[in-house]
């Protein structure tokens, strides 16, 4: 049919364990090739999390950024809790139940950003009425004291209370501390540092293969580090680079054609990062931005993101229509 390829997969049966950016990309590509697998993802459908913020200020927006698995990958999808992995047996444990091995998983990452793109990432949320104190691991927004009335903090800092203040709270008056002994008050704190990994499916399994951060090391092939047929992809690989969504596809990519080599006896494919490129909206007109090392301004980041946070390429992917 189509574009679709079928690989002679003998009785290969793949396991995807979260169905984020990269789970959701690696199984449709699987499903392209006519490979069996089974994409295990507590919920039923695949939220487009980075529309989330546009979602919440946007009417009729919300419905848009989540897409049935049942509908894509239908007896494929399994909605559960993995609860552990079972290596001797080959089998996924979940809540309930287990199937007959790959993982995935989102989040955000700015220290790399070019230089120019800080700046201009900082003057659009200046002229926003936000006051700023970045670091190298947080981002915390401060609501300005009094309009006109702005103070920025060093970058070479880091939020050192971040685990006892109250966050997403307006609050009298909250002491934000940094490990450079600066001291800023402000009512309100709210974390951009990204999610944590969730490692409650394999930690077990894997003890001996956890990166500091509860991520999977892994080879260059994005192999877990000792095992052939276990793959990490997204945040739980800890691959040194900043965990995207964008990311999390290539690495999706690199896993697909891995597994299908593997199975053909070809060698492997490696996953080489790049130069980094990022696209932050702010808003449907705003934006900035850098491709490949290079700066983009709000015009080109409106074109490619801006205007549905690619919405659609999710969609598209996934082989349904939006609403």
């Amino acid at each position: 049919m189509g574009s679709q390829v079928s690989v002679d997969v003998g009785s290969m049966h793949v396991v995807i364990v979260g169905g984020g950016f990269g789970g959701m990309a690696a199984a449709s590509q699987l499903q392209a090739m006519n490979v069996p697998f089974t994409l295990v993802d507590m919920k039923d459908s695949f939220h487009h999390n980075v529309a989330a913020l546009r979602a919440s200020v946007e009417s009729g927006f919300a419905k848009k950024t989540f897409i049935s698995y049942s509908v894509t990958f239908k007896d494929n999808f399994r909605q559960g809790v993995v609860v552990g992995i079972d290596l001797k047996n080959q089998t996924v444990q979940l809540q309930g139940g287990e199937v007959t091995l790959i993982h995935s998983q989102v989040a955000l990452a700015d220290k790399e950003l070019l230089p120019c793109v800080r700046q201009e990432v900082k003057e659009i949320l200046l002229r926003k009425g936000v006051q700023l104190l970045l670091s190298r691991c947080h981002f915390v927004s401060l609501p300005a004291p009094l309009p006109g009335l702005l103070r920025f903090g060093s970058t070479g800092e880091r939020v050192s209370n971040l685990e006892e203040l109250p966050v997403n709270e307006y609050r009298e008056y909250i002491k934000v501390q940094t490990d450079k002994g600066t001291e800023v008050a402000t009512n309100l704190v709210i974390p951009c540092n990204g999610i944590k990994v969730n490692s409650s499916a394999y930690c077990s399994a894997f003890e001996s293969r956890l990166a500091s951060n509860g991520a999977l090391q892994v080879n260059e092939y994005l192999q877990v580090e000792g095992y052939s047929n276990v793959y990490a992809i997204g945040d739980c690989a800890d691959v040194k680079e900043p965990k995207m969504a964008y990311h999390a596809g290539l690495h999706a990519n690199i896993v697909t054609t891995n597994i299908i080599n593997s199975m053909k006896q070809r060698p492997l494919k490696a996953y080489k990062p790049g130069a980094l490129t990022f696209l932050l909206s702010m808003g449907r007109n705003d934006g900035v931005g850098q491709i490949s090392g290079f700066y983009v301004g709000w015009l080109m980041v409106q074109l490619l993101k801006s205007r549905d946070l690619f919405v659609s390429t999710s969609w598209k992917t996934m082989k349904q229509s939006p609403p």
